[in-house]
């Protein structure tokens, strides 16, 4: 994965802020911090950033039509970045899944972007098939040699490739590269063990790489803590919480979602796994922000909000706050005296501070005694590294107690 070789190398100098931000370890740089080239640069090469004194600062993938021009891989001494070191750093982040589960799991993530090394590059894995999900085009010349790479190390029975929304253009018209199998095709949903319980996953066409795998931990945390309660499960979705909640002992699992589709694969989740036959699933097709609001109250022994992201944006971040807020407040009015709320954010511009006081508020507000059980991040299998990363949390309280 080298440079085109009728190019020089690219070498970039970036302002004194953006300098010391790369030394300090931080992976991206923008556009507007690039001071000093000796050239335009290439979508997909790798740059190299010398310091103000001329000495080599790091090595990156630079992006020509992106305001994130420079994807960082290395910070430090020079190295030399060819096949034997992607070889490297690719089996380094392996390494870790492998030492991570055992066969009660075979559906988690293999590479976090930025996270492993990877600069804008997901892959996860679902049972014998793997999902590779591209967020950056400086990707897309490198995407034979990267195929070529995974299909050495894991020999997947079916590759599938997954591009975020603002490059499928440019992956079609200047690289013909379009979302699918890679190869010969597989199963579109595939079907995977996480901790035991079986699922499935839309690899080709479902949110995410088709399934959300970063809320494992707080599944199982959610069937630890429904034993003996009726459970309503907002933002349902496939029914994740549920199916666990289910295995956890709950009386019965009530899913919310506005989603007709969601909702049928939260019943075929349930019946992947016959032994939660005898626990009572049912599902409300309706927006979960209304439900929760205006429905007559269920007084659950435990309710679970997993909203989508409330903030896209840093503009977003302030009325984000207020909105996780009353949605806790609405949340609050299905939860029955001594019962839990496990309410969840995967909003990266709301920290988990701001988070957590959010729902604090509201309950505090609802009255009676508060206790705060538990607050969560992120699984090890999506480590976070830089703190734009940190986008995952959770908070379980028991209110009225």
């Amino acid at each position: 994965m080298s440079n085109p070789p009728a190019l020089p190398r690219l070498r970039l100098r970036l302002t004194p802020a953006a300098e010391l931000a790369v030394r300090g370890g931080h992976p991206w740089v923008y556009a507007e911090r690039v001071k000093e080239a000796n050239r335009p640069g290439v979508t997909g090469e790798t740059a190299v950033i010398y310091d103000r004194r001329d000495r080599f600062l790091g090595i990156g993938l630079f992006d020509a039509g992106s305001p994130l021009r420079v994807r960082m891989l290395h910070t430090g001494a020079p190295v030399t970045v060819n096949q034997a070191w992607w070889r490297s750093r690719l089996n380094t982040a392996l390494d870790k899944r492998r030492r991570l589960f055992g066969a009660e799991t075979d559906g988690y993530r293999w590479i976090s972007g930025e996270n492993d090394g990877w600069p804008g590059l997901v892959l996860d894995r679902y049972a014998g098939t793997v999902v590779l999900k591209l967020y950056s085009a400086v990707w897309l010349p490198r995407l034979a040699e990267v195929e070529t790479m995974l299909r050495a190390a894991l020999a997947p029975e079916a590759l599938v490739l997954r591009l975020s929304r603002n490059i499928q253009d440019i992956a079609r018209k200047e690289y013909g590269v379009t979302e699918g199998f890679r190869g010969e095709p597989g199963a579109e949903t595939v079907i995977f063990t996480e901790n035991g319980l079986r699922f499935e996953a839309e690899v080709r066409h479902g949110q995410k790489t088709g399934f959300f795998l970063d809320q494992r931990d707080n599944r199982k945390r959610a069937g630890e803590l429904a034993r003996g309660r009726d459970v309503v499960n907002a933002f349902s979705f496939s029914g994740g919480f549920s199916v666990y909640a289910a295995r956890g002992g709950a009386k019965s699992v009530t899913d919310v979602d506005i989603s007709a589709h969601a909702l049928a694969s939260a019943k075929r989740n349930f019946a992947l796994n016959p032994s939660l036959s005898g626990v009572p699933h049912t599902g409300e097709q309706s927006d979960a922000f209304a439900w929760l609001a205006n429905s007559a109250p269920r007084k659950a022994g435990l309710v679970i909000t997993d909203p989508p992201s409330l903030a896209k944006r840093e503009t977003e971040r302030a009325g984000a706050i207020t909105a996780y807020e009353k949605l806790a407040a609405s949340a609050l009015r299905h939860v029955a005296p001594g019962g839990i709320l496990l309410a969840a954010s995967c909003s990266a511009h709301v920290s988990e501070t701001e988070f957590s006081q959010a729902v604090l508020k509201a309950a505090r507000k609802s009255g009676g005694r508060v206790d705060l059980l538990w607050t969560t991040g992120h699984a090890a299998d999506h480590p976070v590294t830089f703190p734009e990363a940190a986008y995952l949390k959770a908070v379980a309280l028991r209110v009225g107690a």
